[in-house]
């Protein structure tokens, strides 16, 4: 699931940026380059080659729109400004140079754009393009003053580097800014999931303090395959927290039931992730996580539920949640059993290799197995902490 309201923003962004780009890139480059000389008070006309190399430039930048069209209709914006700008950088580079070396009059290029870019790049909220654009021109100026042996060109770079101050103060000032929105946004949402666990807790007790050890173990795998982005930690860590949400809906009987459960009941259980998916699928940042909720009982064997997903037909972050689950469900005591050794535990993992579990993630979990000792350790001080569990196949 995509973050809609982040890619509107920057779908906003970017139309914006864009706007400004070609307005100022036309009004100024066209206008100075190809109409000014011809008024009576313009000092010389620039020549044949000036005007041809100025066409090509234009040609390429207008050639960038249906470009950025395809990116937005691929709901990938993000890439827009970037080509923009360095296709912009090296057009402007390559004319620069091909004009002016050899060539006797000083240098006298330069655009309005240019401060565009620096001034509004802040809009962005981005470092890496701040940085991008802003040694892209200093660096262009530099390249060009190497070729043409013209100081003159040490003007642009010091002006350049006084805008990219400015732009710097405002782009730390936004950062700080939306740094305290997500911090408070994090604050409320901890909150709420606790809340909300806690209420899970109240009503069958032998969940306590599963919700929070399946999410400690999913950490720690995620971060060992490598494959989970950092930036999405913190989502990833609720959702886990989440994963059992759906049980709220199943009756009290069926959940501390201590005898086998029939084929009805069983039934009942395997309800709890659809149930669970649907809770959660418009809490933004949570619900781009959907797939551990929904998908946390998928086999690898295509045996699980609730769709019979098989292999990689399940998403990474469920089938990393499957094993963290199913190892807290057997070291913990149920309603029908107690807690289960740790060898055993890991041992089962094992052998759930290809049939149950991710290859791949089992072997990773061998890695992780001491840090997931000592968070159990951590979670349960006290042994007689129980660890609720629902009839599920571990």
């Amino acid at each position: 699931m995509k973050n809609t309201s982040l890619l509107q923003e920057e779908k906003r962004a970017t139309l914006l940026f864009m706007w400004l780009f070609y307005i100022v890139f036309f009004l100024y480059d066209i206008f100075y380059y190809n109409f000014l000389p011809f008024f009576p008070w313009a000092l010389e006309l620039p020549d044949k080659i000036w005007y041809y190399l100025s066409f090509v430039k234009h040609f390429i930048i207008i050639c960038l729109i249906p470009v950025t069209i395809y990116f937005f209709k691929k709901g990938k914006p993000e890439n827009v400004k970037y080509i923009l700008v360095i296709t912009y950088l090296i057009t402007n580079l390559v004319t620069d140079i091909y004009y002016y070396f050899g060539n006797q009059e000083s240098y006298s290029s330069g655009n309005l754009v240019e401060v565009v870019i620096i001034l509004f790049s802040p809009i962005f909220i981005n470092k890496r393009f701040f940085y991008l654009i802003t040694l892209g021109i200093i660096l262009k100026y530099i390249v060009v003053g190497v070729f043409i042996q013209d100081p003159v060109v040490f003007f642009p770079v010091i002006l350049n580097i006084l805008l990219a101050f400015i732009a710097y103060m405002l782009l730390h000032r936004f950062l700080i800014y939306v740094q305290a929105l997500k911090d408070s946004y994090n604050e409320q949402l901890a909150g709420i999931v606790k809340g909300v666990i806690a209420t899970l807790e109240l009503k069958d007790p032998y969940t306590r303090g599963h919700s929070e050890r399946v999410a400690e173990y999913a950490i720690s795998l995620a971060k060992a395959t490598g494959q989970v982005k950092e930036s999405n930690y913190n989502h990833f860590y609720y959702a886990c927290l989440l994963h059992d949400i759906g049980k709220v809906n199943i009756p009290d009987s069926i959940l501390t039931k201590s005898s086998k459960l029939t084929d009805e009941e069983y039934e009942i259980i395997k309800t709890h992730p659809v149930v669970g998916a649907k809770a959660i699928k418009d809490v933004e940042g949570i619900a781009d996580h959907i797939a551990v909720v929904y998908h946390h009982h998928e086999r690898w064997d295509g045996k699980g539920y609730p769709d019979g997903l098989k292999g990689e037909e399940t998403p990474l972050v469920a089938r990393i949640t499957a094993i963290a689950d199913a190892f807290d469900a057997m070291t913990s005591t149920r309603s029908y059993r107690p807690a289960l050794p740790f060898g055993e535990a890991y041992q089962r993992v094992i052998d759930g290799k290809g049939t149950q579990f991710d290859p791949k993630l089992v072997e990773t979990f061998k890695q992780v197995y001491p840090d997931w000792m000592t968070i159990f350790k951590k979670y349960n001080k006290d042994q007689s902490l129980k660890e609720g569990s629902n009839h599920e196949n571990p």
